[in-house]
């Protein structure tokens, strides 16, 4: 191979010859540094070599970014280690390992809670359901945030003070210390909140970015069990069998009827407030009498419960109104906004809230326990009087579990009892009609499937 001395002006000058795919100029002064170019312009610096009988080569660079001194340097270095019997190739992909490596050990040591959390939740997400998603984006959301419903900003959630918190630094004491300052003020929503971190520190401890990062024990010490908050339903938060009469005179009395059917179906289905208020059309079986529900637990679709007959027909009267078209004026505004009306796909529609559906029936249900006179009862209490009132009935505990979406609590439970639609119906039928007995509702069902 002909050799020169390279200069500025003959690496300037060197060109591929036409004809040619690449063509080298070998410098005479560093064995092994070549310069090479190819048909399309490119140029670089290289190094040539032989280790075991086998001929090596490099790129080094490009001859703008790399002045002649430097080449002739990093050419040499590469020679001494083929003679070494250092294959530089190999060198290289090491050198490239190792450097990876220490940004990697750089990243486990400043990575924060909030960045893991973050990519906890999404590669997550497919596992669970929309609900329990949504629960991990709020216990973790710094707030701030203009609210959907009212007016005002969003609260932070319980996890939010600690996403600047690096991982390593994520010790028992933090977290009892943590504990002890959210559960002054929300006590429910911080019980809630260390049980999701009690995940997250379990799947930290099995993903290959965060292993060894955080013991598997911090949320195992005395002082965290200490501080977790011991949560109790609200004291009288259920109505009492006493209280029916003036709490369906009341609530039937709403003059609107999607509040009024909404929320008795809480009391008489006993669905979570809004799995219930996400029903659609499509999740009625208006023939054989049942519902699906987006179950917390199971998600979309998990859970399928009767509907008793009183409710059925609520339902009916509702399905009429809302295939009912508006009146002409209606019609003709839509029209203006390029709109055209049809039914609602919601079983409990809105014409205000911004997704179609029913979203603020607390207001309507507190109007309608202040007429009546009774005291004060939460959505969630009128589900949490349903499992109660069912006692009267001496309906099996499985059943009211089932209806309700409650894990299994026994053995037998868990493993040996498939309950059907059908035999759930005939114990909540029961229900339903005990409760309207005891309440002075006179109902008479119409012939009923199933």
């Amino acid at each position: 191979m002909a050799k020169i001395n390279f200069t500025a002006s003959r690496v300037e000058a060197f060109q591929c010859a036409s004809g040619k795919s690449q063509e080298f100029l070998w410098d005479s002064k560093t064995p092994g540094l070549g310069l090479r170019a190819t048909l399309s312009g490119a140029k670089a610096y290289i190094y040539q070599g032989k280790i075991h009988g086998r001929t090596v080569r490099l790129t080094i660079g490009d001859p703008r970014s790399w002045s002649i001194d430097k080449a002739q340097e990093e050419a040499r270095r590469l020679q001494t280690l083929v003679d070494t019997g250092i294959d530089p190739r190999e060198h290289r992909v090491e050198q490239q390992a190792a450097y990876e490596a220490r940004k990697v050990e750089e990243y486990r040591k400043d990575v924060t809670f909030g960045e893991a959390w973050d990519k906890y939740v999404e590669s997550r997400k497919p596992f669970w359901s929309e609900r329990h998603y949504n629960d991990h984006l709020l216990h973790a959301d710094v707030g701030g945030k203009p609210k959907k419903r009212g007016v005002g900003l969003t609260q932070s959630g319980p996890l939010a003070t600690l996403r600047c918190v690096k991982l390593p630094d994520l010790s028992s004491e933090m977290i009892a210390a943590w504990l002890l300052g959210q559960s002054q003020e929300r006590p429910t929503m911080a019980a809630l909140s260390y049980r999701l971190l009690r995940a997250f520190v379990r799947w930290a401890a099995e993903a290959k970015a965060y292993q060894g990062i955080i013991s598997t024990d911090v949320y195992k010490a005395r002082d965290v069990r200490d501080a977790v908050p011991r949560v109790r339903p609200k004291d009288g938060d259920c109505l009492q069998r006493e209280q029916l009469t003036a709490w369906f005179a009341a609530v039937r009395s709403i003059p609107n009827l999607v509040h009024s059917v909404y929320l008795q179906g809480l009391l008489i289905l006993g669905p979570r407030r809004e799995e219930w208020a996400g029903v659609r059309w499509d999740d009625l079986d208006l023939q054989w009498r049942g519902v699906t529900l987006d179950d917390k637990v199971e998600g979309t679709g998990g859970r399928t419960i009767p509907l008793s007959p009183y409710m059925l027909d609520l339902l009916l009267k509702l399905k009429e109104i809302n295939e009912t078209p508006p009146d002409k004026r209606r019609i003709a505004s839509l029209a203006a906004r390029g709109e055209v009306w049809k039914p609602s796909p919601w079983v409990f529609s809105s014409l205000t809230s911004a997704d179609g559906k029913l979203s603020e029936p607390r207001i309507a249900h507190v109007k309608a326990l202040h007429a009546a006179g009774l005291p004060h009862v939460t959505l969630h209490g009128l589900r949490r009087s349903f499992g109660t009132l069912a006692e009267w009935c001496e309906v099996p505990v499985g059943v009211v579990a089932q209806i309700q979406g409650h894990k299994p609590s026994a053995i037998a439970e868990k493993h040996y009892r498939r309950r059907p639609l059908d035999l759930l119906r005939m114990w909540h039928d029961k229900i339903e009609e005990w409760m309207l007995k005891e309440a002075g509702v006179e109902f008479v069902p119409e012939h009923i499937s199933g």
